[in-house]
């Protein structure tokens, strides 16, 4: 049963809505609703409303997947459990889960800017004591990251992740990312304490799931560093993934599980094979790649090896390649131009040093020749020539092709994926650990420790970010991370503030319009149980 019944607060009176039932016999309410003053309830049956006093936009769909993710991996009893007994409020774990989620959102705002207008304020349940979540308070809490609670949330989370993949997280890749110091936007003093990152991710999504940071001096051959990954991962099956620059590090003929790719001069009867020769891949997935499957004589063995030809590299390439070009031949123009006119009185040998300057370390010098003429300086004379046969035939055997070479018996688009898990997480850690980066102001000195921090909050947010890529790729949405969350990012929402009459204020949210894929993200994710009623 429903009826109105009034409050008197101070000189005013507001109304409810309230919903009466009987209970154990007697009647008692259930439920209100607040309706507002006589004159809110009078403006709307006239069909008025309350005027709004004001409004703010803020993101809505990336905050609330990421925290949807993260309550579904327990991340903050996790850390909690990590962590040990604690009298601090809030917990390190909630800290922590509000890293990994300002890391993944909002990377370059300051932390507590961020917190003040963020939807997490609404989210976080419960919600942490009025002032208390601060820069200052946050790094200083973080820094209770302890090197042994650092290596215990890193498993913590990794039995999360394999909890929810079941037996899809029983393989595993070891991977190199050999840039992440450059991704982070650490101080050049920090070049010698921060180098690269060893990985052990999950061969379906390329989920993190161990990390090794590891210095520029003494750093560990690319083998060592995956068997040490390899020992503190539960699964069985582990794959080595390398880069043609590391191929020289490795003894394949004595190894098993791995795909890598191998220098392109290496194989020339693999580069003359014609196109004809290779197949589509998978266009849904890899739209323009082809490859050759077959065999080849690799450190003394018969090996498996993918001739793949993509016609986005090779576009890329041949661009660069054209511009490269025309550097190149601009510059020769220019000496060639100052002998002529004598202002360059340089002798021959001087002459050819610059030659070798600017043709050196670039692909211009297979399909351009020189031809310097004279012998004393002011007499000498320099000619170019450009080979447009050399040039067809560079192009059509080397751009946009990859050797790669594997043991693994996967089809042959597995085989791609898990070489280019390397790829997904160099852009991932490029986004989320860029130059733009916010940290605590005024900058603090990058430590051992901080990198360690800085590094294990990277890893956590690539590790949520690539389990919801690995979802939206499973409902049919081939999206990089960036994307995912750029598709995300544009589900907003506009908080209205309504003008009082008299008792608090009170807030209206509405989500913004959805295009057709942002619909499917908020369906997959399930953000309608963070939405406003």
């Amino acid at each position: 049963m429903a009826s109105v019944i009034g409050k008197r607060i101070g000189s005013r009176t507001y109304y409810y809505l309230a919903e009466s039932a009987r209970v154990d016999g007697k009647p008692r309410v259930v439920g209100q609703r607040y309706l507002g003053t006589a004159e809110d309830i009078a403006a709307a049956v006239a069909g008025g409303a309350t005027e709004a006093a004001g409004a703010w936009h803020r993101s809505f769909g990336d905050v609330a997947a990421v925290w949807g993710t993260l309550q579904r991996l327990d991340l903050v009893r996790r850390v909690d459990a990590v962590a040990g007994p604690q009298r601090a409020r809030p917990t390190l774990g909630l800290h922590v889960a509000l890293a990994v989620l300002h890391r993944a959102t909002a990377p370059e705002t300051d932390f507590e800017e961020w917190w003040t207008g963020c939807l997490a304020q609404d989210l976080v349940r419960p919600r942490p004591p009025k002032g208390s979540i601060t820069t200052a308070g946050h790094w200083r809490a973080l820094q209770r990251l302890s090197a042994e609670r650092i290596g215990g949330v890193e498993t913590a989370l990794a039995e999360a992740v394999l909890d929810l993949l079941g037996d899809d997280g029983t393989e595993a890749l070891a991977v190199d990312v050999t840039q992440f110091a450059a991704y982070c936007s650490l101080p050049s003093a920090c070049e010698d304490v921060l180098a690269g990152l060893g990985l052990v991710v999950t061969r379906d999504g390329a989920i993190p799931l161990a990390s090794r940071v590891y210095r520029r001096e003494n750093a560990p051959t690319f083998a060592a560093l995956a068997a040490e990954l390899g020992e503190r991962y539960p699964a069985t099956d582990v794959t080595l993934v390398f880069h043609a620059g590391q191929a020289a590090q490795l003894d394949l003929g004595a190894r098993s599980g791995f795909v890598g790719s191998l220098p392109l001069g290496d194989h020339p009867e693999l580069l003359a094979r014609p196109a004809s020769a290779r197949r589509r891949v998978d266009p849904e997935r890899f739209a323009g790649l082809t490859a050759l499957d077959t065999r080849a004589t690799v450190d003394g063995v018969r090996r498996r090896v993918l001739l793949t030809h993509s016609e986005t590299l090779h576009a890329a390439q041949y661009r660069a390649f054209t511009s490269d070009l025309s550097t190149t031949v601009r510059e020769l123009d220019a000496l060639a131009a100052a002998l002529a006119a004598g202002t360059h009185r340089g002798d021959r040998t001087q002459v050819h040093a610059e030659i070798s300057r600017i043709i050196r370390g670039r692909r211009v010098e297979r399909v351009l020749s020189t031809t310097l003429t004279g012998t004393r300086a002011g007499e000498l004379r320099l000619e170019r020539r450009i080979d447009d046969t050399a040039v067809a035939r560079l192009v059509d055997e080397f751009f946009g092709k990859q050797i790669l070479v594997t043991d693994r018996d996967w089809p042959v688009a597995e085989v791609v994926t898990a070489y280019r898990a390397r790829t997904y997480l160099e852009s991932t850690f490029r986004s989320l650990t860029g130059p733009t980066t916010a940290g605590p102001t005024p900058r603090w000195d990058w430590t051992s420790h901080r990198i360690a921090v800085h590094t294990l909050v990277s890893v956590l947010a690539a590790t949520v970010t690539h389990l919801m890529r690995r979802e939206a790729d499973r409902a049919g949405m081939n999206l990089s991370v960036a994307e995912l969350l750029d598709q995300l990012r544009g589900i907003g929402e506009t908080v209205l503030r309504q003008r009082p009459t008299g008792g608090r204020p009170r807030t209206r949210r509405i989500l913004t319009d959805r295009t057709p894929q942002q619909q499917a993200l908020f369906e997959l994710f399930g953000l309608d149980r963070f939405s406003p009623a």
